[in-house]
């Protein structure tokens, strides 16, 4: 596969201080990254400072919200600062593997793709056995937006999702929280010109004890977005 960099990954950060600087590593080390752009999100527990000093790669460009926001505000500031060809998102724990972008990037270089979805629910890749509800919860919301949108993916709440970078050029984020998930899916779907795949990835997730945010509350959000956009122009 030709490496020229091309792809622009952000991170959305809010309280990652003991992993960002080694999710930035990992993704610093794929050959075709031109450029990651990290978005802390008014980070509390130093990492706003962490990243303020770090000495990275001139490939890391860095902005900061001066109060948390949420994940959609996070990616909405990210988004509106690449320039690669191509655009990734990559949360600031270590949740998913960047690796994964090598196999994700493919049917978008090979012209067969404008999105590509990385799905931790279609086998065949590492998965944490844990949290029961977690699943089910993301199963239910993936099949009512496969049935309010006429789709087939597996997998709507993950966090990797891969672009061509006219695909967010054409889309607006409301959301300023978790929302911005079933909110980018639900504009993806309806735009029927733009040609989704998955792409099997793994997850080493999080327990709440050792960190993870998102909860069965935010379950009710997304729901709602599904909704609303199903019925909005």
């Amino acid at each position: 596969m030709n490496t020229a960099k091309i792809l622009s990954v952000v991170i959305p950060v809010y309280n990652e201080r003991e992993t960002v600087r080694k999710i930035v590593g990992k993704v610093l080390n794929l050959d075709f990254v031109a450029e990651i752009i990290v978005v802390d999100d008014g980070s509390t527990d130093g990492t706003k400072e962490l990243l303020e000093q770090a000495k990275f790669d001139e490939r890391v460009k860095r902005f900061f919200h001066d109060r948390n926001r949420g994940k959609g505000a996070a990616l909405r500031t990210g988004f509106g600062h690449v320039t690669g060809e191509i655009v990734a998102i990559q949360d600031a724990d270590l949740e998913y593997d960047p690796n994964e972008f090598i196999e994700m990037i493919r049917p978008i270089r090979d012209g067969v793709a404008d999105v590509v979805y990385g799905s931790r629910l279609s086998g065949g890749k590492p998965q944490r056995v844990h949290l029961f509800w977690h699943k089910v919860g993301n199963g239910f919301l993936t099949l009512l937006t496969d049935l309010l949108y006429n789709t087939t993916l597996s997998d709507m709440e993950t966090c990797y999702k891969m672009f061509r970078k006219e695909v967010i050029e054409n889309i607006r984020i409301e959301s300023d929280d978790f929302s911005v998930e079933p909110e980018l899916t639900a504009k993806i779907c309806k735009n029927k010109q733009w040609r989704i795949y998955e792409i099997p990835i793994s997850y080493y997730g999080r327990s709440y004890a050792e960190g993870k945010k998102i909860t069965w509350k935010h379950g009710f959000a997304a729901l709602w977005t599904l909704l609303k956009y199903r019925v909005m122009d």
